[in-house]
């Protein structure tokens, strides 16, 4: 008897689309203000948009080493020595294409089938495919509103004869929780007493608010030849089309992450590789800048929401910031009101049930704060509307 297969990967035939693009379409069709994806429409230095022209016309087009530029390697070695106190050299980076490769590459070069990767949700909807495409298990430890903390007991529990790897992100997207040291020591601890890798996904390090300090569980004691440490050109200079992305780990675990990239991407643009080296190089005076622009963004939507009669969570970094919907007085769940205020408020945000599998807030919302005042003012609105309606 034959058996019945499907002619295509399962894991892809019953994925559903992005959120993030989902939401995107509405917001397209319906006219909509878009405060659902994460994408900034400010913050880039033109200098480093001039670069990339530069190198696209005056320097190489074809394809660059695998591991990255010799100069973008040394300047991302370069900028972390000066920006965290981290002691590295190029042996240390290999360069991808974004940090969603850099995961990728990453997870395969760490998991085997059957293992498990311990994640912390609400997650990037990413981690639990990339993890089960490598042939390993996805294991939650469901975060709690409105603290987000990472409990000691919790992780614990979440640690089988059969984890590999702990993957986590911070600062933390989509809550814009900064982990504190107390937090970041447990993770240490309990990779350095099961033997664990884990991959720090750390691309909003820069994107810090109102002063707060960021620390890399590279640079905990007994971490740096377990870490994998993910950065992102396109978080930093807000430029996120470019997919410039990176790993930071130890040199014999860094060649492994190599060969795992050589096979997904093999190489990135080799003029953007160049801007990127030269606004690493050059341009440690952007990043208060940046900051102060970003952290005004912020303090602009969560007022005028708060004002609107919307309870706004903290948000110490990244771009995102998320409303409690029940704390508001509404009584819908997040994509029950995610589909109302794009259809009939017109504005997208992002249903925060949609960053975990298990466990999940159903009320809470996601809105991006990296636009222009108009741009805020106007999602804001209708945000307002969306409260007369719905509330």
């Amino acid at each position: 008897m034959k058996r019945e297969r499907s002619d295509v990967n399962p894991l892809y035939e019953q994925m559903k689309t992005s959120v993030f693009e989902r939401m995107s379409l509405l917001a397209a069709k319906h006219g909509a203000v878009n405060l659902g994806q994460g994408f900034p429409d400010f913050g880039w230095p033109d200098e480093v948009l001039e670069a990339a022209t530069r190198a696209l016309i005056e320097a190489s087009n074809q394809y660059p080493p695998s591991r990255g530029l010799p100069a973008l390697r040394e300047a991302i070695a370069g900028h972390y020595e000066r920006q965290q106190g981290l002691d590295l050299k190029p042996d240390h980076v290999c360069v991808t294409s974004g940090a969603t490769e850099a995961l990728g590459a990453a997870i395969l070069a760490t998991v085997e089938p059957g293992d498990e990767v311990v994640i912390f949700t609400p997650a990037y909807d990413s981690y639990a495919p990339m993890i089960r495409r490598g042939g390993a298990v996805p294991r939650e430890v469901a975060l709690q509103p409105p603290g987000w903390r990472i409990e000691r007991d919790a992780l614990k529990a979440a640690i089988t004869p059969r984890t590999r790897a702990i993957m986590v992100n911070n600062p933390h997207n989509p809550t814009g929780r900064l982990f504190d040291l107390q937090e970041l020591q447990t993770i240490a601890d309990v990779a350095r007493e099961h033997d664990l890798i884990v991959i720090s996904d750390e691309v909003w390090e820069h994107v810090l608010l109102g002063g707060a300090q960021f620390t890399p569980l590279f640079a905990f004691p007994g971490m740096a030849e377990r870490t994998i440490k993910i950065g992102s050109a396109g978080k930093i200079f807000s430029l996120t089309g470019w997919k410039v992305g990176w790993t930071i780990s130890a040199p014999a675990l860094a060649g492994v992450l190599a060969r795992a990239h050589q096979f997904l991407t093999f190489a990135t643009a080799p003029n953007l590789q160049t801007a990127v080296a030269f606004g690493l190089s050059e341009g440690d005076d952007w990043l208060s800048p940046m900051r102060d622009r970003f952290t005004r963004a912020r303090n602009r939507m969560a007022g005028a929401l708060s004002d609107a009669g919307y309870v706004v969570l903290p948000s110490a970094a990244t771009y995102f910031l998320c409303v409690d919907l029940k704390a508001s007085g509404i009584d819908l769940d997040d994509e029950a009101f995610a589909t109302a205020a794009v259809e009939r408020a017109g504005v997208a945000v992002v249903p925060l049930s949609a960053f975990a599998e298990q466990e999940s807030s159903r009320h809470l919302v996601r809105l991006c704060f990296g636009k222009r005042d108009e741009t805020i003012d106007a999602g804001v609105a209708a945000m307002a509307r969306a409260k007369e309606m719905l509330a």
